[in-house]
């Protein structure tokens, strides 16, 4: 075949042609797709990157609290700064990224999670730590939305939920490989140098992304005001609502977890790092497991695992005499977390053409989580009912996350709504 009898390839002006089409314009078929595996490495190697700085800063506090000039009590604002950033930035990015290609949009996320850690690393104040822990958290929740879309494009419909979870995967092993490597390089050489890891991490993530993950056009007609639209659909909000109530439980335990092992069962301060990852742990195979299953029957997915988390966190209380009962124990509410796989693959089913939105509010959800169950856990030691009582606390959101998840089960049931194939 000659040049002159190629087939005429029509490009949308918009839209550069990428390395694939070249290839199929030039050699006359199809070019080879994306390596999943490869795709899958490169979204989890972000996943372990915002992992590592979401986990590791909280172990990092007695570090940089004397530095800045500050107490332990004021440090924790830089946890809930961060927070917030994830809250605030993945409604408002994925909003007004809607006609951005996918992949674009992952670099530029992985490249403000890197200037956000990096400039943390080189904080000259407290007002300007809480500044750069803000600005990293803009990018968490909008990455893993659109990560998770991009992941369950790769693959058929009955593996979404596993492809999710290896993006996923990279935070929960991050609890059990990166923080203590960040909190051990912070020990050794200087808290600065564990952000400073951090920053380089989302870098390569971002060339990682740039080389071997799809373009990920968006859909025709996206915009704002289409991603908007999810948040007039009830399952949509009954989701949300599921994870920031029935997920806050985990971190009401996780939160004073050190603080009991000290008081309650008079464990040494060694004894703290094998414990938490142990839950590390629990969140990985969680994740897997969850995610398993939720690829098989995801609703019914979703309320088995939260009845696993309310049990699991009725032993807590009674576990915390001895490290031989609170190590497993810990593990157990540790896989609890395969609920946020759970919820992801959800969120896809229930938000029709609004995916990148109702994506990413899903870790605003958790964050909303991380704030809501340390807080009334908080509550109940102020009221004097003791360290144990945060295993009761977490039972209590537990079932009621199930109590949402049962609204929105039944409400669908009754509906006749049966979630589209994407």
């Amino acid at each position: 075949m000659s040049l002159v009898d190629l087939p005429r390839v029509e490009l949308p002006e918009t839209a550069p042609l990428d390395a694939g089409a070249a290839a199929e314009a030039t050699s006359g078929g199809p070019a080879p797709g994306p390596n999943p595996t490869l795709v899958l490495v490169a979204l989890a190697t972000g996943g372990f990157a915002i992992g590592t700085t979401e986990f590791a800063a909280m172990s990092l506090l007695p570090s940089f609290a004397p530095d800045l000039g500050i107490d332990a009590a004021t440090a924790g604002h830089v946890i809930s700064a961060y927070a917030l950033g994830v809250v605030v930035g993945a409604p408002i990015i994925a909003v007004l990224a809607a006609r951005i290609a996918r992949r674009t949009l992952l670099v530029a996320l992985m490249v403000l999670f890197a200037l956000g850690n990096g400039l943390s690393a080189l904080a000259p104040s407290y007002p300007w730590m809480l500044v750069f822990r803000f600005l990293a958290g803009l990018p968490h929740g909008a990455y893993f939305g659109v990560a998770a879309l991009v992941a369950a494009a790769l693959v058929p419909r009955a593996r979404r939920s596993q492809a999710v979870s290896r993006v996923i995967a990279g935070l929960t092993v991050a609890t059990v490989v990166g923080v203590p490597l960040a909190n051990g390089i912070g020990q050794l050489v200087g808290w600065r140098w564990s952000f400073g890891l951090v920053a380089l991490l989302a870098t390569g993530t971002a060339i990682l992304v740039r080389i071997y993950a799809p373009l990920g056009e968006p859909a025709r007609g996206a915009s704002a005001l289409k991603e908007l639209g999810a948040l007039r659909r009830g399952q949509v909000w009954l989701t949300l609502a599921t994870g920031a109530i029935g997920f806050g439980g985990l971190f009401s335990v996780y939160t004073y977890l050190a603080s009991t092992m000290l008081e309650v069962t008079h464990a040494s301060p060694g004894a703290i790092p094998p414990v938490l990852a142990l839950f590390g742990l629990g969140l990985t195979v969680g994740n897997l497991v969850c995610a398993w299953a939720a690829d098989r029957a995801l609703m019914p997915a979703a309320g088995l695992t939260l009845v696993w988390s309310a049990g699991a966190l009725a032993l807590y209380p009674y576990a915390t005499g001895s490290l031989w009962t609170l190590g497993p124990v810990v593990f157990l509410i540790g896989c609890g977390g395969g609920l946020a796989t759970i919820l992801q693959t959800r969120l896809m089913d229930v938000a029709e053409d609004a995916q990148t939105l109702a994506a990413a509010l899903n870790h605003s959800a958790f964050n909303v989580a991380n704030a809501l169950g340390p807080w009334l856990a908080g509550l109940a030691l102020t009221a004097g009912l003791g360290l144990p009582a945060t295993g009761w606390v977490g039972v209590a959101l537990a079932l009621g996350g199930l109590a949402i998840w049962a609204v929105s089960f039944l409400a669908e049931r009754r509906g006749g709504v049966v979630p589209a194939a994407r």
